[in-house]
């Protein structure tokens, strides 16, 4: 805009209609999700909006609703290519369904207070929270609004919030089987069992099927499951001829910390868990347990639509289903 000119004035729903010769009422319907109208009047409205430009002002909607199209994302552990891939998947499931998800970053410095009076402030219809994002506070204080919220890969049991599970005991117990029957007599699991509830399930899963075989097994803990972790770990994991890594991530870090200290990689067997896109670079070739992101996302979005649909019924878990991905380390 040149200096002295006069703003343009702002389009509005009306001024669409008015082109389109339509009325106001069908032009909302044609900019609501799921609503009825005519193919010819959509066709109409459309047209008239991108000749003038118009945009719907969802925010604004909202304020008018009482219930927006947002949807919160609270995530920690950013780091780990595995949650990336978790939140795209997450993403594109409310996408799917006319929803737009807000990204929450969570870590031991980010105050509940603060991350609660910015969901309330959007007017959030829902919130889904992933593994690691702390704490159990922050959870309660959601269903305690009235704010319908879904867990996926959390522990916590709290009344009125729904869970999604990967089947950590299943992966564990697979991960003991696939290390025997490949030859490994010395077996470890290397897990920071304390931060992380689905880790811990792994790990119990993987100790009690190898004690119920008769197998030699120990836990190997770690304060994070990180691949600094994984990498320092390596050292103490030499001792042993077969390792499940509770995540993929880590198990990059106990590879390159094993070849960092000379050791042959083919003696040792090695399975992870998650099946990120890296455990089939040639770097790695890992063995895993397949955490299907798609199958974990569209569960989380269909339970989050149930909860609000009936926020005080019963809470509900879903378990989602690993895979076992054989490779080159087992």
């Amino acid at each position: 805009m040149n200096e002295g000119d006069t703003p343009r004035r702002k389009v509005t729903s009306f001024d669409v209609a008015e082109r389109a010769g339509v009325s106001r009422a069908a032009v909302s319907r044609t900019f609501t999700p799921n609503a009825s109208v005519s193919p010819e009047t959509r066709e109409k409205v459309h047209k008239a909006a991108k000749e003038l430009g118009y945009r719907v002002n969802y925010l604004a909607r909202s304020l008018i609703n009482r219930r927006s199209d947002l949807v919160g994302v609270v995530a920690a552990g950013m780091d780990n290519p595995f949650r990336s891939q978790q939140i795209h998947e997450i993403a594109k499931a409310l996408v799917g369904r006319n929803f737009r998800p807000i990204l929450l970053p969570a870590d031991e410095a980010e105050s509940v207070n603060r991350m609660m009076d910015q969901l309330l402030h959007y007017n959030v219809s829902g919130v889904l929270v992933t593994s690691d994002a702390p704490p159990t506070a922050l959870c309660e204080e959601f269903a305690a609004h009235a704010i319908p919220i879904v867990l996926i890969n959390k522990g916590d049991a709290i009344a009125h919030v729904d869970r999604v599970i990967s089947d950590d005991e299943t992966a564990g117990r697979i991960a003991a089987e696939t290390l025997l029957e490949a030859g490994a007599t010395r077996l470890a699991v290397i897990c920071g069992a304390e931060v992380s509830y689905t880790a811990r399930r792994r790990q119990e899963a993987f100790l009690a099927t190898c004690r119920g075989l008769g197998a030699s097994a120990q836990a190997m803990p770690v304060a994070i499951n990180d691949y600094g972790n994984g990498f320092a770990a390596a050292a103490a994991a030499a001792d042993f001829d077969g390792l499940f890594c509770v995540n993929d991530y880590m198990a990059f870090g106990v590879i390159d910390g094993l070849r960092a200290a000379g050791r042959d990689i083919g003696k040792i067997r090695i399975v992870g868990h998650d099946d990120i896109p890296q455990a089939a670079w040639a770097a790695y070739d890992l063995t895993t347990l397949r955490q299907p992101c798609d199958i974990q996302a569209e569960q989380a979005v269909e339970l989050l639509l149930g909860r609000m649909d009936a926020p005080r019924m019963k809470e509900r878990t879903e378990l989602t289903p690993v895979t076992l991905i054989r490779r080159a380390t087992a």
